[in-house]
């Protein structure tokens, strides 16, 4: 079997792997107070050119999400969404459980649209009985989306502007920020992000971390006492270093943007592949997740030697299916995936 179920189907990049070995037995203090994390920190500011930047170190998106989200609204505020967003469908309704309300705009490949943003805050206001709804509190996008789209930098821009308005943030899940950033089709950068955002996250987990989210506040903006929320909600890790190490790893280096333009190389042959295999594209992503449509019998074949993952039903006949590169993705993986179709 190969697979191209996902992004974190491996465990952790070799690099990541050997410093985590190398600093096994060094007896270090906990809860992120270690020189790893600060060091980390300190990396990750300067990759960012955030200076005064407040970083945390979580294990999980969903966890990240939760955690972020929660702190930040008050106990009458929901958080704006696409209805495709992670929040919207595939965290179970995390966020929902902390209290609050998931508000969602129609996705555009994934994607919210700046004024239809704009025309739901105002029709939130001009409506005389808002006193009684939730507010909208918070914008959360995705970049890539779950459709492996880009935000354009004046998108990012012309939405931030709008939540300034407005007096909201916006928050950014940066799960498989690396793959936006290193897409052939990227106009941003890391810096431009941490100008652009209040506060978002660089994931480590899906690009060859074991399991490790930087949370970046990068105005100094962190919500008070942070820390003891992430405690509150369980995502305060005793043995902080294992976060640390693996993103002072990442930022060693270039680790983390070498990583993240080898999958979008990967999944550029990946494409390739598909479409001289005759594939139909469900749509084209810049990044490392691919969609395409298989007619139900040809699935089931492919799925006896290769692993992707179910995305929606085209038809009683066809089933959209997403492939995804990742660290550990071959040239020899993606050309046995052509010789099985």
């Amino acid at each position: 079997m190969i697979s191209f179920e996902s992004d974190y189907i491996a465990g952790a990049h070799p690099r990541i792997l050997q410093k985590l070995a190398e600093t096994n037995s060094e007896p270090l203090s906990g809860y992120g107070t270690d020189p790893y994390c600060k060091r980390a920190c300190e990396k990750i500011r300067k990759a960012c050119g955030a200076p005064d930047a407040d970083i945390y170190f979580l294990t999980g998106g969903t966890q990240t999400n939760v955690v972020v989200i929660s702190s930040m609204l008050r106990s009458y505020e929901g958080v704006l969404a696409a209805e495709s967003g992670h929040i919207s469908v595939h965290e179970a309704g995390a966020l929902e459980y902390s209290g609050h309300k998931v508000l969602t705009l129609p996705a555009h490949r994934g994607k919210i649209n700046p004024e239809e943003l704009k025309s739901y805050l105002e029709k939130f206001y001009q409506d005389e009985n808002h006193e009684h709804m939730v507010f909208p509190g918070m914008v959360y996008l995705s970049h890539p989306t779950e459709y492996g789209t880009l935000y354009r930098k004046k998108e990012l821009e012309d939405i931030r502007e709008i939540c300034r308005t407005y007096h909201i943030p916006l928050y950014l899940d940066g799960a498989r920020l690396g793959y936006g950033l290193m897409s052939r089709e990227s106009d941003m950068t890391l810096e431009d992000i941490a100008r652009i955002c209040d506060v978002f996250y660089i994931g480590g987990t899906k690009t060859g971390a074991l399991c490790a989210e930087a949370v970046v506040f990068p105005h100094g903006n962190a919500p008070g006492h942070f820390l003891t929320i992430m405690k509150q909600h369980g995502a305060l890790l005793a043995k902080g270093r294992l976060l640390g190490i693996q993103f002072d790893a990442l930022f060693t280096d270039n680790l983390y943007f070498e990583i993240s333009r080898h999958v979008i190389e990967m999944a550029e042959l990946l494409k390739k592949q598909l479409r001289e295999k005759g594939c139909v594209f469900y749509l084209e992503s810049p990044t490392n997740q691919q969609f395409i449509i298989l007619e139900n019998s040809r699935l089931k074949k492919l799925k006896e030697q290769v692993s992707v993952s179910f995305w929606e039903q085209a038809d009683d006949t066809h089933t959209v299916v997403r492939l995804v590169t990742g660290w550990s993705t071959t040239e020899e993986d993606i050309e046995t995936l052509g010789e099985i179709l």
